[in-house]
């Protein structure tokens, strides 16, 4: 949730307002509407909150260009003006399986401040911006990267190329070389995004015709490139895999220094398989929308002026309204516009990646015509719920432990490894999904298990009295796939495993398990968390169901329980194919 403060670029924006009308005051009335919710404003600070499906608000300037278009400030363009360029790429063929896509830019004359202070929060919020993009678009740098670079010191034309290893240079705030392998294994930046690098032998550089290195995607940049206050002239790269992500970067950097006056110019690309390019394109993206997607979602019939209305507060544009003849649209995915019927041809700027698809059009008519305006009308569909066979056997399966006196409890689906099998000393119960890059060490994996959840959940309730009777229906993860559990615990005196047992019996009874079909089966010592003879498997018809017993002191220890305790769990899925519901 980016917090932007109001720089000289946007104030130069606004300063226009009516000051009676558009004063600091009435911010946080607008800029919700295009998507922000305004945390705090005064008359030197607005504090924003933007939505991850816009990126392309997370700069100041492009932020104060959708608030121009809203606030009908001026004619707002759906292109990006790009003039011809003569600077040159050249991709090397190694590149294809290493970061195949690469895309560049050229922007002149940027106004970066009139004095040194205004300059330094130009490149703050110039480094600000990158690092959102990476955060969001880019998918923390594997989707896309992006490297901007002082023009000036560089040499055209550009090669990008692997090499090994061993290939040295000075990277960005460092005085000394380091060679690749170094800069992975103890540069910050390397170890952050060194994972981006597995497996490969040649590893991706960017160089000028002087063999001087720009970038080394997507961890870290060259030192002698590094934008400073007397930087006006921009060169800017993006390489990654997804070309959508890349280009939506590339044009975002684009677009807040061309808001800034400078010129964008293309940058000629021959890419790893020989095709050429110019990057990038600042021309709209077209869009077919049919008349009938529009009514069905916001419930009103839109003139060709209203639509034009809302469309240029959100930066769009209608070309025109007309009568379906060329047949199903092919490019608009899930929407056809049939012939005969009616469609709206709108332009979005390029730059909008999260338009893909004519619902997200729709979403913007809406924004732009003002949800007050929308009609109140109750949904003329109506459909009779009907509870999932699961639910009934959740629904009876707590029936039965809330007579039991039990209360119901939600944990947490992510654990750790601790919890789930040394601790309890139960084996994994099929491939475990683990985090990629875990928050804390408390949660590390999906569980397998409940029990461990309630057991932490009774140790932070230690100080309470006893007694404690908890159960929870939850989700787990086993190989891959959400399996359905249930599981008590009860932290009390004087009852133990035939307490326990009586429970059991009473859920099975419950959901209409034959006594004659139940099984208990003695559990072999510290093959749970049970303590020796006093715990048991459940089987019905032969198959074991769950388990529960009286937990081995030496278990309760370890999750800071000192208190008598019983439990079991069972599977939720097991007992609904073992055991027919007695009422349907």
């Amino acid at each position: 949730m980016p917090t932007l403060e109001l720089q000289h670029s946007i104030l130069r924006y606004i300063q226009d307002l009516n000051e009676t009308r558009h004063n600091p005051e009435t911010w946080s009335d607008w800029l919700p509407r295009i998507g922000c919710p305004v945390d705090f404003n005064d008359r030197t600070v607005v504090e924003v909150e933007v939505f991850p499906d816009r990126p392309d608000l997370l700069s100041h300037e492009a932020l104060a260009k959708a608030s121009r278009s809203f606030l009908g400030l001026g004619e707002a363009s759906v292109t990006l003006g790009v003039l011809d360029g003569e600077i040159e790429v050249n991709v090397d063929s190694s590149l294809g399986e290493v970061r195949p896509v690469i895309m560049a830019a050229v922007v002149r004359g940027v106004d970066t401040g009139s004095d040194i202070g205004q300059k330094n929060d130009f490149i703050q919020t110039l480094m600000d911006h990158q690092e959102k993009l990476h955060l969001t678009l880019g998918r923390k740098r594997r989707f896309a990267s992006i490297g901007v670079h002082d023009l000036s010191a560089l040499s055209p034309p550009f090669r990008v190329l692997t090499v090994p290893p061993s290939y040295s240079f000075v990277p960005l705030a460092e005085t000394e070389k380091m060679s690749i392998s170094q800069i992975l294994e103890s540069h910050p930046k390397g170890i952050e995004y060194a994972h981006l690098m597995d497996g490969l032998a040649g590893f991706p550089v960017i160089l000028d015709s002087n063999d001087d290195l720009l970038s080394f995607p997507p961890i870290i940049n060259g030192d002698h490139t590094t934008v400073n206050e007397d930087t006006t002239d921009f060169f800017i790269d993006v390489t990654g895999w997804d070309e959508r992500a890349c280009e939506a970067c590339l044009l975002l950097v684009c677009l807040s220094m061309a808001e800034r006056g400078g010129a964008v110019e293309s940058v000629r690309v021959t890419g790893f398989d020989g095709q050429t390019s110019n990057t990038p394109r600042g021309d709209e993206r077209s869009h077919r929308v049919p008349d009938r997607l529009i009514r069905k979602i916001l419930g009103l019939e839109m003139s060709s002026e209203d639509l034009a209305t809302a469309l240029r507060k959100m930066g769009g544009r209608l070309e025109e309204s007309r009568t379906v003849t060329d047949g199903p649209n092919n490019s608009e995915k899930w929407v056809d516009c049939v012939v005969g019927e009616q469609e709206h041809v709108i332009s979005m700027p390029r730059w909008r990646s999260d338009i893909m698809h004519p619902i997200d059009i729709v979403e913007d008519i809406a924004i732009g015509y003002g949800y007050d305006n929308l009609p109140k009308e109750l949904s003329s569909v109506h459909i009779d719920a009907i509870p999932l066979q699961s639910s009934h056997l959740k629904r009876r399966f707590g029936e039965s432990l809330r007579a039991c006196g039990l209360q119901e409890i939600q944990s947490l689906t992510l654990s750790n490894e601790a919890d789930q099998f040394e601790l309890m000393r139960w084996p994994s119960g099929g491939s475990k999904t683990t985090i990629a890059n875990p928050i804390t060490s408390e949660h590390t994996l999906l569980r397998q298990y409940i029990l461990p959840s309630l057991l932490r959940l009774l140790a932070a309730n230690r100080h309470h009295e006893l007694p404690q009777r908890v159960y929870e229906l939850g989700t787990v993860v086993r190989d891959a796939q959400n399996q359905n559990r249930g599981a008590w615990a009860c932290a009390e005196a004087g009852s133990g495993f035939s307490t326990a047992k009586g429970i059991v019996q009473g859920l099975l009874r419950d959901l209409g398990a034959p006594a004659d079909e139940i099984d208990f089966v003695a559990i072999s010592p510290r093959l749970g968390p049970w303590i020796n003879g006093r715990g048991a498997y459940v089987s019905v018809r032969g198959q074991a169901v769950g388990e529960f017993g009286e937990i081995d002191p030496l278990v309760s220890y370890a999750f800071g329980l000192k208190s008598p305790i019983h439990a079991g769990e069972f599977d939720l899925g097991k007992l609904g194919e073992l055991i027919p519901d007695p009422v349907t």
